[in-house]
């Protein structure tokens, strides 16, 4: 088994990055959590987390309140999950932050 574990920033002021950690056999990924976070009110907040936590893959949706909504993901492995989240991530990331931003200022 093999252990990936790597941050990757997303913005050029390094305030958005993208948490990722998995385990892999060969080209299979036995587990993983990839995880967006950004540098708001001076402290690193979890926004999204995509995870195979409680032996399924979902995406939790992180408030501002601390509340978690679950949303399963529905494909055939976690190879597919593990690429759907990375490529959510990749491609949303600011999306997410205004949402979270908009929480924050309630």
């Amino acid at each position: 088994m093999k252990e990936i574990e790597y941050i990757f920033y997303l913005s050029s002021d390094m305030q958005d990055r993208i948490r990722v950690n998995a385990v892999k056999e060969k080209r299979e990924i036995l587990e993983f959590c990839v995880q967006y976070e950004a540098r708001i009110i001076e402290k690193w907040q979890p926004i999204i987390r995509y995870d195979t936590a409680h032996g399924y893959a979902h995406r939790d949706i992180i408030h501002f309140d601390g509340s978690v909504e679950k949303e399963p993901l529905y494909f055939v492995n976690y190879n597919f999950a593990f690429t759907f989240a990375t490529q959510d991530l990749r491609k949303s990331w600011r999306k997410y932050r205004e949402k979270y931003k908009q929480e924050v200022s309630k």
